[in-house]
Order: structure tokens, then C-alpha cells, then sequence
């Protein structure tokens, strides 16, 4: 029994094996593929022109789910991006896990945000967009909580924006948590449900 319709098939533009998991355990059938940009251009680019996060997320989501859509003109495509904003400045996953401490000593004690994009493209045009923010409080831990934590998540944590994984050992470094699970997990589901029942994708 399934709660998907046949056609059109989906696509998630996306080589994230979160955003994955998130699709495969609602049921859904799709087929991933990784769609290779230039995001860190993207992003000097649009912070150089005064662009948004929000802008520059949507963005960055509508140019991989456009890769992606040049050759599956018949599915749904499914582009998503994320971006971490605290106090006015972007961060990016960690090249390594000297910059992941920096990242998390940067980030203890305050509030950020998850400026979460996804883009729903059907034969290269965008027919669906929407801009979840969920925020996190970090609290103040200890040096020495931190050390024990990135030993414990090891290289795992370059994966991640902020250099967290709240499916994994992240929810010990929170104090508070809005916003939808999947969202800050990189792929808001709820409204792309919604937008999925509304195109008899899904089953309403």
C-alpha cells in the first residue's frame, strides 16, 4: 500500500543521506542524485549584492533542483538548501575538526537559525517554494563537554552545517529547539507534504 501516486516520478536533487532517510521512512518512492554547484560562489556572490539568506537558500535549492531537471523533464524536482545565520554571519560545514570546535565555540551560548529552503520543479519550472527557520539555543557547555563530544561524533560532524547532528549526539547542546524536526534536519516536510497533497502527488 502506498500513500504516493504513480506519476509523476520524484527526484530529490540532493546527495544528503538525512534528507534521504527523511523520504525513505514517510514512504515516499524517489530517486536521489547529487546535483554538483559552486555554492560557496553562490553564497560570496549574494552576500556581495546584499541578498538574503532567505534569498540566497531558495537560490541555491532552485539551481540544484534545475541541474537536476534538465534531464528528468517528467519528474518532480526536489532542490533543498540549507543555511546556518548567527548574528549576522553564515557558516558553512567544516572543512575539518579543528574548524568544527571553532564553529561550536562560536555558536555556544546563543541563538541561530536554520534558514531551510526547498524548491519543487517540474519541467525546469519552479511550481513550489518554501523557507522553514527553525531556531536553536546552544548552551554554554564546558571545554571539556565539547571535547567529549566531537571526539564522540567524530568526522561525522563535517557533514553538517554548524557541526551537528541532532539525530545523533547533538540534542545534548541545546537548551532550546523551535521549528519542525525535518526541517532542521535539511528538508521541511510538512508544507512539502501539503504542496504534494494540493498536486495529487500524495493521497490527500
Amino acid at each position: 500500500m502506498s500513500l504516493q501516486a504513480e506519476h509523476p516520478p520524484l527526484v530529490l536533487a540532493s546527495a544528503s543521506a538525512s534528507r534521504k532517510a527523511l523520504l525513505e521512512h514517510a514512504g515516499l518512492r524517489f530517486t536521489a542524485r547529487a546535483a554538483h554547484i559552486d555554492e560557496a560562489e553562490v553564497k560570496r556572490a549574494g552576500q556581495a549584492e546584499g541578498a538574503s539568506a532567505d534569498e540566497v537558500a531558495l537560490l541555491l535549492a532552485d539551481l540544484k533542483a534545475r541541474r537536476i531537471a534538465r534531464a528528468a523533464p517528467d519528474a518532480l524536482v526536489i532542490g533543498c538548501d540549507q543555511l546556518l545565520v548567527c548574528d549576522g554571519r553564515w557558516f558553512d560545514k567544516p572543512v575539518d575538526m579543528a574548524e568544527a570546535r571553532q564553529h561550536m565555540l562560536a555558536l555556544r551560548g546563543l541563538t541561530h537559525t536554520l534558514v531551510t529552503a526547498v524548491v519543487c520543479l517540474r519541467g525546469e519550472q519552479r511550481v513550489w517554494h518554501h523557507v522553514a527557520k527553525p531556531s536553536l539555543t546552544m548552551r554554554g557547555f564546558s571545554e571539556a563537554f565539547l571535547d567529549a563530544y566531537l571526539a564522540l561524533e567524530g568526522e561525522a560532524l563535517l557533514s553538517s552545517v554548524g557541526a551537528y547532528r541532532l539525530e545523533g549526539a547533538g540534542p545534548h547542546l541545546f537548551d532550546a529547539v523551535q521549528g519542525e524536526h525535518a526541517a532542521i534536519l535539511g528538508l521541511p516536510l510538512i508544507p512539502l507534504f501539503g504542496f504534494l497533497r494540493q498536486h495529487g502527488v500524495l493521497l490527500a
